[in-house]
This record gives C-alpha cells, structure tokens and sequence, in this order.
C-alpha cells in the first residue's frame, strides 16, 4: 500500500506536466461546476414556482451571506490543511500529512455545532439586516431554518473533500461532489413541485444531497484506499497545527466570508436606492458569477497539488511550468465567459426567471457587473500560486484587497453619485485594480519564494 501511495505521489513531480494537469484539473473543474449547481439549481427551480417565483427569489437571495459564510468555514480548515497536507506529502512526511488532516475534521466538526447554534439564534434580525424586506422575509425563514440542519454535512463535504484534492484524488474528489448534486438535481422538483414545498422542498433536497456527499468523503478518508487517512490518534487537537492551518487557511476563509459581507453591502444598498426587485436582480448576477469564477476556481485547486508537492519537492521549474499553464488557462476562461455575458445577458436571465421586468433589468446592469471579469483570472491564478507555496500573508492581503479594501467601499460611495447603477460599476472597477495589484506583487516576489524551496 505504501509503495502504491508513493508512486501515486511521485507523479506529481514526474508526470507529463501537461496530462497530469488535465488529469487533476478536469475532474476538479466538473466538481465545482456540479458544486455551484446545489445554490444555482435552487434558484432556478425557485425563480419558477407560480405566482411567487420573483419574490421567493430574492428571499433566498437574502440568505446568500450566511450560506457563504458556513462554507467559508470549510474553506478555512480545508483550503488551510490540504495544501500544507500536500507540501508534507512532497517532503514524504505522510505522518505530518494525516496529522493535519486529523485535527482539520476535529475543528470542523466543532465549527459545525457553534455556526448551527449561531445563526438558529439571530439568522431573523441577520436577514433584515441583509437585505430582506417583509415580503421576502417569509421564504427566506423558510429555507434557512431547514438548511442550517444540514450545517455539519455542509462542512464536511466541503472542508474534507479538499484533503482528496490534495493527494492527487482528484476523480474521487469529483465523485463526491457528484453524488450530492445528482441527488439534488433529482430532488429538486420532486420536493418543491410533486410535493408543494415550495423553498422548503429546495433546502431539504439541498441538505440531503450535502450528506450523501459527507458520507462519501468520510468513507473514503476512512479506508484504506486514501493516501492519508482520518486516524482517532490525529484528531486530538494540536494547537500548532491548528494554528499553521488557520494561518494558511484565513485567506481562503476571508475571500469567502467577504462574499457574504460583500452580499450585504450590495443587497442593503439595492433595497435602499432600487427595492426588491433590484435585489432580485444581484441574485442572479451573483449567480452567474459563481457560474464563471467557480469553474475556475476548480481548475486552481486541481493543479494546486502539483505546485504544493514540487515547492515542497524543491523541483523549481515545474514550479514555474504549472503556474504559466495556470495562468494562461484562467486569463482565457475568464475572457471568454465575459464576451458570453455581455453577449447574451437575457440568455442567463432567463435561466432564473419568467418575469419580463427582472429580465429586462438583468439584461441592462448583467454587462456592467461583469465587465472586468476578462482580468480576474490573473488574481486567482496569481492567488492560488500563493496558496500552494505556502504564502499565507500575501494571500491574506489580497483576499482583503479586492472585497474589502475596493469592492465595499465603492459600493457605499458610488450609488451616493451615481444611483443605484453605482453599485453595479463597484464590481468591475474592483476587479480590474485587484488583479493589476496581484499581478504585480507576483512578479516581484515569484522568483523571491522560489528560491527558498
């Protein structure tokens, strides 16, 4: 077993540089794909319940902030841990590795019980607070207080699933994200149609699927067939390893949770100066934005492994080899999807909602908000070569800078000038500064990093 796992390891620092990428990015795109879907098919199918789809709509879109903030948490410990799981791998320190991922499933475990409290307590004021209006508030109750049962199947299947990524699983780490969303796709219309529940049925299918997904990633760190396993004796708490996977994982976390921040901002701001139909409106824009940045974030954490193992490895040059296939792939992608968007904006529009007026809005403000979308690939490949060397204080600026520093901000000033078209431009305008500032800090401090491999 062991000689099987080290052959499977050393292919990250001698395979074809080129198959291996699309033997870990592929599968990994399709799981974040399919793993945007568990959100986007709701929305979906939601946007289409008669008489109410627009109003319930938005009710669910003022449950985003939350919804992110819980898998924020999972990115915390899981895009924390398996990196650094994976530069143990490189350094074959296979017992550093599991002892990272066990005390990774003790904190999400106990993430799990004090976010499902949280939110049970105060999710009512939160959700006025982020936009919900008393027309909206009913159905936005309704599918958050089915949802947060679900919470620890949402860490689980999130946070663990990342440690398959790491050990070059990226088809496994695939299968378990397509478990759940089958099961939910499946689910979807049965629970909120055939049965009348309405948002109810959709966060019941939603943390139904999630468990499924749970149950899958634990069956596999449990066995045998993982290169590092879940061990009872790794899941006692060792605060310096906590603590080195909080350093690296309050990046990931803060670019996640700042999505819920930034969904508040931007929700709070539309109700003020549009209404509800204007914040009807972010939720699709923020959904084809996950549509966009999710897939690209698949292919990031797919080839991640392979620059974590080589700068673990020392092997600099497939180091620089990884990140330029990186770099040139997500810069595509990311033009590509921002030609489609201010080609087609009725087309996605159209995916979420019948209702002419939300369509012909989306269509109007869906360009703006997705203008500087083309450069954004730079950012995450820059970040996500950040992330796999280890760099936790640069990636913890730049997680701040765009969302907190630009993105914000300029949703609060603009609209007080330019109405609420102001908080559209926020978007592009934040996205363009960011990846020219990340750009730049990777240039001066790429080769800087290296050489300390």
């Amino acid at each position: 077993m062991e000689n099987t796992q080290a052959r499977k390891d050393e292919k990250l620092g001698t395979a074809p540089l080129g198959k291996l990428i699309l033997s870990l990015a592929l599968p990994a795109v399709a799981a974040q794909l399919v793993n945007v879907l568990y959100n986007i098919v709701d929305r979906m199918y939601i946007g289409h319940i008669p008489e109410v789809g627009s109003v319930a709509l938005t009710g669910i879109g003022v449950c985003f902030p939350i919804l992110t903030l819980i898998a924020a948490f999972s990115a915390f410990i899981g895009a924390g841990g398996a990196p650094l799981a994976a530069i143990q791998l490189g350094k074959k320190n296979r017992e550093g590795a599991e002892k990272i991922l066990g005390n990774g499933f003790t904190v999400l475990l106990g993430l799990s019980v004090i976010l499902t409290i949280f939110f049970y307590i105060f999710k009512e004021p939160l959700l006025y607070k982020f936009g919900a209006s008393n027309d909206t508030i009913v159905y936005a109750m309704e599918y958050l207080n089915i949802y947060l049962i679900g919470t620890v199947f949402v860490q689980l299947a999130l946070g663990l699933n990342m440690f398959i990524t790491s050990q070059g699983q990226a088809k496994i780490a695939m299968l378990s994200v397509l478990i759940g969303a089958i099961i939910n796709i499946v689910l979807d219309p049965i629970l909120i149609f055939g049965f009348n529940m309405g948002v109810k049925g959709a966060a019941l299918a939603t943390i139904i699927s999630q468990a499924c997904s749970a149950i899958w990633v634990l069956a596999f760190l449990f066995s045998k067939r993982s290169g590092i396993r879940i061990r009872v004796e790794n899941m006692k708490p060792d605060w310096k390893v906590i603590g080195a996977i909080a350093a690296l994982g309050v990046s990931p976390f803060i670019m996640q949770a700042t999505e819920s921040l930034i969904s508040i901002t931007l929700n709070s701001g539309l109700q003020r100066y549009g209404g509800d139909l204007y914040v009807g409106s972010m939720t699709i824009l923020q959904s084809v934005m996950q549509l966009v940045v999710i897939p690209v974030m698949g292919l990031t954490q797919g080839t991640q492994p392979i620059i974590s193992f080589n700068y673990g490895a020392g092997n600099k040059e497939r180091v620089k080899k990884a990140f330029s296939v990186i770099l040139i792939t997500c810069v595509t992608l990311t033009t590509f999807c921002c030609v489609m968007t201010m080609v087609f904006p009725t087309m996605f529009a159209k995916m979420f909602t019948p209702n002419e007026e939300l369509i012909a809005l989306v269509g109007k403000v869906l360009p703006i908000y997705m203008g500087g979308i083309w450069i954004f690939g730079v950012q995450m490949a820059c970040q996500s070569a950040f992330m796999g060397m280890g760099q936790a204080k640069i990636s913890l600026f730049l997680a701040l800078l765009r969302k907190v520093f630009l993105l914000i901000p300029m949703a609060i000033i603009l609209p007080k000038f330019f109405g609420v078209t102001g908080i559209y431009y926020s978007e592009p305008i934040a996205d363009i500064i960011a990846a020219l500032v990340t750009g730049t800090l990777f240039l001066l401090n790429f080769k800087k990093i290296l050489a300390k491999a």
